[in-house]
């Protein structure tokens, strides 16, 4: 199987390229939106890709988007992407993309954390906060915290780095009503996935939205939801507090990344044999237990 790595739509308008994903216009009310086959870590978009992991990506979107349903609409149309695009372009889209309403994005990460781990881990040993909140002394590495807390950063644009920001500067952002519902979705969609998921065997440690408002100005969930590129699963088997976890998202990347000392800056490696069908074996195994 070939990796996706660039999409070559010409029936539809590019929109935008992002990390992952491409975006095309159908019509003025709609984007097509195709999950390829990159990988990005510290947001960074590698040479090659991890053939098949848009499909995974895209089965685990639209497994969330569904369950979440009664808690907040979201960006779906339920037109087939293979309606929208000529017939020798179906196979880009197949398995892989949706067509969404057009919305206005809101210009924040949702990061929500349950565990200790990553920036947050590194942000709580300098100063035993995280984005401005307090947390409790001695929480290890890993560690579950006492409550979800919401801790927003910026949207980055492609080779820049998202950065972690306080509610206060999030309400600045977009105002301190939309800040607080962000905040309060987010919090209850992390906490819903997670007791779901705990009970198949994984840990979400942390995961990250993405908002818009639609014609009405109401809050609708889009772009990903709790894939593996957005969020940290752990297998609770495995799992000690105190040591950095096993994983089934791109933590197994990022730390072989770290052991080629990398300067995280443009351009990445080009990710190993090894590294690709180790990271996509991953995506499955999760898959695997969330949707049993």
């Amino acid at each position: 199987m070939n990796a996706l790595i660039e999409t070559t739509i010409t029936s539809l308008p590019l929109v935008a390229k992002g990390k992952v994903r491409d975006i095309y216009a159908v019509g003025t009310d709609h984007l097509l939106m195709i999950t390829t086959d990159r990988l990005s870590a510290f947001d960074v978009v590698f040479p090659n890709g991890i053939p098949g992991k848009g499909k995974i990506l895209n089965q685990f979107s639209l497994f969330w988007f569904k369950m979440f349903e009664p808690i907040i609409s979201n960006h779906l149309s339920g037109i087939a992407p293979e309606s929208v695009v000529a017939a020798n372009e179906v196979e880009q889209v197949k398995d892989r993309s949706v067509v969404v309403k057009r919305l206005k994005a809101v210009p924040l990460e949702a990061v929500v954390r349950g565990y200790l781990e990553g920036s947050g881990w590194k942000e709580y040993q300098l100063s035993q906060r995280v984005c401005g909140i307090v947390l409790p002394q001695g929480l290890p590495r890993a560690g579950k915290l006492p409550q979800p807390i919401f801790t927003p950063a910026t949207k980055a644009l492609v080779g820049e780095h998202d950065e972690n920001i306080s509610f206060e500067q999030a309400c600045q952002r977009v105002g301190e009503s939309l800040a607080t519902q962000v905040r309060e979705v987010s919090v209850k969609l992390y906490q819903r996935a997670a007791d779901y998921a705990l009970q198949r065997g994984i840990i979400i440690a942390d995961t990250k939205f993405e908002f818009g408002l639609d014609e009405q100005n109401q809050l609708v969930l889009m772009d990903e939801v709790l894939t593996p590129d957005s969020s940290r699963f752990w297998p609770k088997i495995t799992y000690k507090p105190g040591e950095s976890p096993q994983s089934f998202d791109k933590q197994y990347v990022r730390n072989w990344l770290e052991s080629i000392h990398w300067n995280k800056t443009p351009p990445a490696p080009a990710l190993t044999d090894e590294v690709i069908q180790a990271t996509y074996s991953k995506y499955v195994e999760a898959w695997q237990y969330l949707s049993k």
